[in-house]
């Protein structure tokens, strides 16, 4: 079942004062995301990552294009009950607690009393938000008020989550919690759709990804058709060798480098045969650490991508006049 759809997405926006002229910041978007999916949307700062996930919650309107959420529009109250939101930077009211905040949004989704409640210090306890959630937000930090954000965004028990930088502002535990929470959320059965600049994340957590550079979507696909899996070499680091042996691998070894006295990463073609290679050094004296196979990165792809569309349009995003 499809989970959203969007054809011909476009939205311009009219920048200047005296004589505005139209910028461009999403430009012809056709997506397609399936049920029960989680699906990263990459792009750099600056690329239309926003826009979209405003365009599809519907808190602004494209200049042209469709939006389909589980079939309908994405403004029908049946849709609007169905979804979770967290925005970039969210900004709540700084003198509610995080309880009477969750309270608050419940009774948007028709949740009352007991259950209002139990629902929200289930989703506190969740996102690792303690006896502080009792505090007024004004004294939470930034991650603080994001993981408070991912419980209102879930409050609901919703079908599909926007997520625009859910990672911004976590320290490393917060990320893995938050890594945690979205893989939950698929294994119920909800779509996950949110946006990042942080590839690891993405990279461990997605079906599939889309990178948009410039308002225009550069690629789509699961990481398996749009990354080179292939092994393209082997990094093997080795101790206790004496630095004379190496010159016997010099064939056998593209790269040596130098980690600290007599300990070395190697780099070895892919067609090599680890297995003997490794042998052959321990037989030189040195001592096996660890081997691992090298291969492109997401990171790597995401790169590329950025410097070809930059190369293409250097000249940004103004529509011309007339």
């Amino acid at each position: 079942m499809v989970a959203l759809e969007t054809e011909h997405l476009t939205k311009d926006y009219a920048v200047g004062f005296w004589r505005p002229r139209p910028y461009r910041a999403l430009d012809d978007l056709t997506l397609r995301i399936e049920s029960n999916e989680v699906f990263g949307f990459l792009g750099p700062n600056g690329a239309g990552k926003t826009t979209t996930l405003k365009l599809l919650t519907q808190l602004i309107y494209p200049t042209s294009g469709r939006i389909s959420i589980f079939g309908r529009s994405p403004g029908d109250p049946e849709v609007r009950r169905r979804i979770g939101f967290l925005p970039e930077a969210p900004y709540f009211y700084d003198y509610l607690t995080a309880e009477e905040l969750l309270a608050y949004f419940g009774g948007l989704f028709g949740l009352r009393g007991q259950a209002c409640r139990a629902r929200a210090a289930q989703l506190l306890d969740r996102v690792g938000i303690g006896g502080e959630r009792r505090l007024p937000l004004r004294k939470f930090s930034k991650g603080m008020l994001q993981r408070v954000g991912l419980a209102q965004a879930i409050l609901n028990q919703p079908d599909i989550v926007f997520l625009d930088e859910p990672m911004s502002g976590l320290d490393p535990l917060g990320r893995r919690d938050v890594r945690a929470l979205i893989l939950e959320l698929r294994d119920r059965g909800c779509t996950v759709f949110f946006s990042s600049h942080i590839l690891s994340d993405a990279e461990a957590l997605c079906s599939r990804v889309g990178i948009i550079v410039g308002g225009q979507l550069v690629t789509a696909g699961s990481l398996s058709d749009i990354l080179a899996f292939d092994v393209s070499g082997w990094e093997i680091v080795v101790a206790d060798l004496d630095p004379a042996v190496l010159d016997d691998f010099t064939g056998r070894v593209r790269r040596a480098t130098r980690i600290s006295d007599r300990r070395y990463a190697l780099e070895a073609p892919a067609q090599t045969e680890p297995e003997r290679l490794v042998a052959d050094l321990r037989a030189r004296g040195g001592r096996f650490i660890s081997l691992n196979p090298i291969r492109s990165t997401l990171e790597d792809f995401f790169v590329q991508q950025v410097a070809a569309r930059r190369a293409q349009s250097p000249a940004g995003r103004f529509m011309p006049e007339g």
